[in-house]
């Protein structure tokens, strides 16, 4: 059983996300929601096309549910903090969805990996890097001090990230190191 038109199906979604996400800062639902209904009976065609048992085809489908699931709980945390945007939120549930969960997560760390390492290299080249660390390290202190006491930041000088690039990197390298 192929997994090769999983990898070339998300990363079709994710090159879509990445393109519009860097040129507009937004990710179209269209992009991600199809795909995170479509996968989950694409998985249990595969199986049906192989000749497994419906039941089979129906652990796929539930897998590929649980691999939306599982890959959208650290997102959703970073969403609620305004860490990440709803799109991102959204492109790695559809991306847990194509992959399943062990591929999903695989994917999304090393896009995680990849925009540790873009991010403060962007921010460099654009100036802003050492500003963005004294900010992260006040909110990162605001946690273990009175809120009387509590560093504000302003708005203005908070920086953000376009990550459909680096969870496009995370695609591919996933299916790059699993591609056989």
């Amino acid at each position: 059983m192929s997994i090769h038109p999983f990898f070339i199906g998300a990363g079709i979604v994710a090159a879509l996300a990445a393109v519009f996400d860097w040129k507009t800062g937004e990710i179209p639902n269209w992009v991600t929601l199809p795909a995170l209904l479509i996968a989950p009976f694409a998985h249990a065609a595969r199986q049906a096309a192989a000749h497994q048992t419906g039941e089979e085809a129906l652990w796929e489908a539930g897998y590929s549910l649980g691999g939306a699931l599982v890959c959208a709980i650290v997102p959703m945390i970073l969403y609620r903090q305004s860490a990440i945007g709803g799109g991102d939120l959204k492109l790695l549930a559809a991306l847990g969805a194509i992959l399943q969960p062990s591929l999903g997560v695989e994917a999304q760390m090393y896009g995680f990996f990849a925009a540790t390492i873009l991010a403060p290299a962007r921010l460099a080249y654009e100036g802003k890097l050492l500003s963005t660390l004294k900010n992260s390290f006040a909110l990162g202190m605001n946690w273990f001090v009175p809120k009387s006491r509590q560093a504000s930041v302003d708005a203005t000088t908070m920086s953000w990230f376009r990550l459909g690039p680096a969870i496009f990197f995370g695609v591919v390298f996933t299916a790059y190191l699993h591609w056989t």
